[in-house]
């Protein structure tokens, strides 16, 4: 079946597309019918070639990101070919600071590329910069078989037109004298040097119909277009031109793009026509939107691949989730590899409904992907990140592998390991005790606990079990508790808040083993914010309990007392 239809059409057109049921036309209509049906199949069933075509004018947006992605995954689950192809038309604002930044981002989530500006291919260049005398070629062509005319009409007359067409509550179409000019009149401009566009000659009636592999049947009545500029009056290219003539002579077989260029299909149909082009299939991605629903901007926070990757996400962690921004393999599973995507991604399960961005769900995926990395690299990327902040200043004791086993089920980004870690070696025992979350524990007796564990700590016998590692701890603290006669959590917790300082954290016992390994061997730094045992035994021993719990009777003072 054709990509696409074209309901009525010109003289000049009649060859290259799908005519009406119009019974004059016999058996020439039938023909070209069959013409234009054979040439779509072509390129439909034919080598895949897909192509990202950003515009180096700013960074790689996340939407950009994902039109890549799927591109890139179609071409792959295909065995087809990824090109990438830079839309540089707009010189003012093209650079190639940006440019290298979009390449490198695109390089960063993974997504290698078959053709491009910078390793060429067959179907260079891939700068339309540098590919106008193929558009010029290409708009010659269409002069001479009449389907574009020459329009030497100035700013002010066109600007008329529109205001009449506003008034009279008409689409904006062109309305001039120039599709009808006689050769004498256009010679005569010519001849004076007046400036003229290349204007495409658009059908004044009928419609076009595609069937988008992802919206299903789109259509637009012609009469609605009126005819447009594919060349400006200085030489260069319109940017519906400029795509036409580089997706048709690099042979891209599917165009996947976002649902905003929806419009721009039937100008590039009628290019595509016009020229004897093959067209190729369209899918048109749903946008991405903030979580109120409206399109995603700088307003929302981060949007571009850039910031993220600055923020500490993983490349993979960014390619499975907007993977899943308006696709899925039809289970519950949200966790996927590059190569299960490719092995997956069909685009009949690209939904044409707009994908919502959610931050949280990023970063929460993100936490997934970093601890499904093998341990030994999770382990030197933490490990790497502390000695870099200067919170780590060795590592031969072991003690980053096991902060890093101890820390990693609560950090979603390799940049919160840095607070983890602090976090870990500080000691907010003040804070702590007088939050109303603690009230339960300070009722219970915290006071005598306290000063068993200062005793237990001053006569060696703490640091003797600690020296021994996990045995010596548990073995300890089990002793410890039949004693003083408390298990479960009257035992667990007065000693995680009076060790630690904090009612939450990881493992009790591998925590305060960290904290004996950091004092006893020099690993931390003073950015750490490091509070050694010695020193938090110095702060228990200080706190004045029957002060504290007069305090806390009457809270009109915050601070914890401490003996004079």
């Amino acid at each position: 079946m054709a990509a696409s239809t074209f309901m009525g059409s010109p003289s000049w057109l009649r060859i290259r597309l799908l005519p009406s049921g119009n019974p004059r036309l016999g058996r020439r209509a039938l023909s070209s019918r069959v013409r234009a049906s054979a040439s779509a199949d072509v390129v439909g069933g034919g080598p895949v070639r897909v192509r990202f075509a950003p515009s180096p004018t700013g960074n790689l947006h996340v939407g950009g990101a994902r039109t890549a992605l799927f591109n890139y995954l179609f071409a792959r689950s295909r065995g087809g070919k990824f090109v990438l192809r830079v839309e540089d038309t707009d010189l003012e604002r093209s650079t190639k600071k940006s440019e290298d930044a979009v390449l490198s981002d695109l390089a960063w989530l993974g997504l290698d590329w078959d053709e491009g500006p910078d390793i060429g291919g067959e179907f260079g260049p891939y700068r339309q910069s540098e590919r106008n005398s193929l558009y010029k070629q290409h708009a010659e062509k269409l002069m001479e078989s009449g389907a574009v005319y020459r329009c030497f009409c100035s700013n002010e007359e066109l600007e008329k037109m529109k205001e009449t067409s506003n008034r009279m509550k008409l689409p904006p179409v062109y309305m001039g004298k120039w599709a009808t000019a006689s050769d004498a009149e256009v010679q005569q401009e010519l001849e004076k040097g007046t400036p003229y566009t290349y204007r495409f000659r658009v059908p004044k009636e009928g419609f076009l119909k595609i069937n988008d592999l992802i919206r299903g049947e789109v259509s637009w009545n012609l009469n609605t277009l009126g005819d447009f500029v594919i060349m400006r009056s200085n030489g260069q290219p319109v940017y519906n031109f400029c795509v036409t003539v580089d997706d048709a002579t690099m042979r891209i077989s599917h165009v996947i793009r976002a649902e905003e260029h929806l419009p721009n299909t039937l100008r590039q149909a009628l290019i595509y026509k016009a020229l004897g082009f093959a067209m190729p299939l369209f899918a048109h991605v749903s946008l991405i939107l903030a979580p109120d629903k409206s399109k995603l901007s700088k307003r929302h926070g981060a949007t571009s691949v850039g910031q993220y990757k600055e923020m500490g996400y993983l490349p993979q962690a960014m390619v499975n989730y907007l993977a899943l921004l308006g696709w899925g393999d039809g289970t519950e599973n949200e966790f996927f590899t590059i190569d299960d995507l490719v092995e997956k991604f069909t685009i009949n399960r690209v939904n044409k409904s707009g994908a919502v961005f959610d931050a949280t769900k990023l970063k929460w995926m993100n936490g997934q992907h970093l601890r499904s990395l093998p341990s030994d690299l999770l382990i030197k990327d933490f490990e790497d990140r502390w000695r870099n902040t200067g919170i780590l200043l060795e590592s031969e004791s072991g003690f980053a592998k096991e902060a890093a086993e101890l820390l990693k089920e609560g950090i979603d980004l390799i940049t919160d390991a840095d607070a983890a870690l602090c976090n870990l070696l500080s000691y907010p025992l003040h804070d702590t005790l007088s939050s109303d979350e603690a009230k339960p524990v300070v009722e219970d007796k915290l006071s005598e606990v306290a000063s068993a564990l200062i005793s237990a700590y001053d006569s060696g016998e703490l640091g003797q079990a600690l020296a021994e590692g996990d045995d010596g701890w548990k073995k300890w603290v089990k002793a410890f508790g039949k004693t003083h006669k408390r298990k479960g959590k009257s035992l667990f917790m007065p000693l995680r808040v009076l060790l630690t300082g904090k009612l939450h954290g990881p493992a009790m016992g591998n925590a305060i083993l960290l904290v004996h390994k950091a004092g006893s061997s020099e690993v931390v730094g003073p950015q750490s914010g490091f509070v050694n045992l010695d020193e938090r035994f110095k702060i228990l021993k200080e706190l004045d309990w029957e002060s504290f719990q007069k305090e806390q009777e009457s809270p009109a003072e915050s601070a914890v007392p401490v003996a004079s």
